[in-house]
C-alpha cells in the first residue's frame, strides 16, 4: 500500500504523467480516494519552484553544451507558439487555463516554462499554476472515479 502511494506521487512530479497519471494510478490501486487526490496534486504543486530552481540556476550552466542548448530552443519555440499569446493576452487566468488542461504537454511543466519564458512574476505564477493543478486534478478524479463506478 505504501509503495502504490510512493509510485503515484513519483508520478505526479514525473513530466511524462503529472497528477493526471498519479491520480488515476492510486485510484485503480485502490488506495484512498480522498488521500490520492491531495498526495498527488501536492506533489504535482512542488514541481513549480523545483523548475524554476532548475530554469533559474541549473538551466544557465547546461546551455553551454550544444545538444542542451538546441533542445532548450527547441522547446522555447514551441512554447512562445503553441500557447505563449494566450498566456501574454489573458495573464494570470490564461496561464490558470493552460495549465488546467488535462492533456499532454500542458501542465505544471509547460506552466513553468512559460512563467521562465515570459518574466511572469513568480508568485502570481505559482498562484496560477496551483489552482490549475487544482481544476485539473479535480477533473481527472472525477472522471477515473466516475469510470471506476461504470465498472
Amino acid at each position: 500500500m505504501i509503495i502504490d502511494f510512493i509510485v503515484a506521487i513519483l508520478w505526479s512530479l514525473s513530466p511524462f504523467g503529472e497528477a493526471k497519471v498519479g491520480i488515476p494510478y492510486g485510484m485503480l490501486k485502490g488506495l484512498n480516494i480522498y488521500w490520492v487526490f491531495l498526495l498527488c496534486f501536492l506533489a504535482n504543486v512542488l514541481v513549480f519552484p523545483m523548475m524554476m530552481f532548475f530554469l533559474e540556476r541549473i538551466n544557465r550552466y547546461l546551455t553551454k553544451w550544444t545538444f542542451y542548448k538546441k533542445s532548450a530552443l527547441f522547446v522555447a519555440r514551441k512554447a512562445k507558439t503553441g500557447s505563449g499569446d494566450k498566456i501574454k493576452k489573458y495573464g494570470f487566468f490564461g496561464l490558470v487555463l493552460f495549465v488546467m488542461i488535462p492533456l499532454p504537454g500542458t501542465g505544471v511543466y509547460a506552466g513553468s516554462i512559460a512563467t521562465y519564458l515570459f518574466k511572469i512574476e513568480k508568485q502570481k505564477a505559482f498562484w496560477a499554476n496551483t489552482i490549475g493543478i487544482f481544476i485539473s486534478s479535480a477533473i481527472i478524479w472525477f472522471a477515473t472515479l466516475a469510470s471506476m463506478r461504470a465498472m
